[in-house]
Formats: C-alpha cells, structure tokens, sequence
C-alpha cells in the first residue's frame, strides 16, 4: 500500500474555481457547479473524525430532469465525481492528474426542484491511489438524496 500524503493548505476555494474552469470537460462545466467549500486542513475544533475535502453546488435546471422532474442520476454522479477530484486536490496541496478507477453510487431518494449539494471526503490520499466518499443532498431540506464511493488513480 502506497504511504499516505500529507494534507496542504496550499489549494483554496480560488484554486478549486480555477480548476472548474480550466479541467474539466466543457460539458461538465455546462452543469454551473460553484465551489462552496474546501478544507485542506482541519479547522479549528475539529475532532478526530474530520477528513478533507469540498463542498460543491449544483444548481437546479430543468436540463437536468429526467421525464416526472427528477433530476437525473447521470448529472448527480457527475457531480460527485467533480468534488471528488477537488477534494484530492485539497488533501494533496494541489492539481495532479488523476483518474476515476470506480464510482459506486446509491440513489436513495429523488431529488426534485432543488439545487444539490455534494459534501466530498478524502478518506485517504496515496501515492498512487486515493480513496472517498461523497454525500449528495437536496440544498432546499438537508435530506440525503444519495452516496457514492470512489477511487482514483494518481497520474
């Protein structure tokens, strides 16, 4: 198992926006995600449990439903994905490239007429592979409206 990276301050919120902007494909920049978080290092008080990561928003259009107004789980795990690539960035200081090895994604309740929020964390950063977990919710109530867990590839 590949050793552990440190956690760096060094990636921010304008750092994060800039990768958004500048990374990802066009398609996925089309989906307006805004960065609403990022800790790169554990704030005050925070107890042993915190891992780093991002916080992203999705904002609700019409675009992104399915037949009924459901938004589609395509866009949510898109965007899971994206703050998951921003939460490793976070937890190792920086831009490096990297690729999804796998994303499991569990759909518990729809999500409809709302911005989504997607918490991503760092559960571990190697060397050579890292490791997370991202909780989607519907900004308008809080609920969880779904899980994944992902694993990328260090390039």
């Amino acid at each position: 198992m590949a050793d552990p990276l440190p956690a760096s301050p060094g990636f921010d919120i304008a750092a994060a926006e800039s990768m958004l902007g500048e990374v990802f494909a066009p398609w996925v920049r089309d989906l307006a995600l805004a960065v609403v978080a990022v800790e790169a290092a554990p704030p005050p008080g925070a107890g042993p449990d915190w891992l780093p990561g991002a916080v992203l928003r999705m904002p609700f259009s019409e675009r992104l439903c399915r037949s009924g107004g459901i938004i589609c789980g395509q866009s949510l795990m898109a965007l899971a994905d994206t703050a998951m690539v921003l939460a490793i960035s976070a937890a190792i200081g920086g831009r490096r490239p990297m690729t999804t090895v796998d994303q499991t994604s569990h759909f518990m309740r729809p999500a409809m007429a709302t911005d989504v929020l997607a918490d991503a964390r760092v559960v571990r950063a190697g060397r050579t592979m890292s490791f997370g977990r991202v909780t989607l919710s519907s900004a308008a109530d809080g609920r969880p409206v779904a899980m994944a867990t992902c694993t990328f590839a260090m390039l």
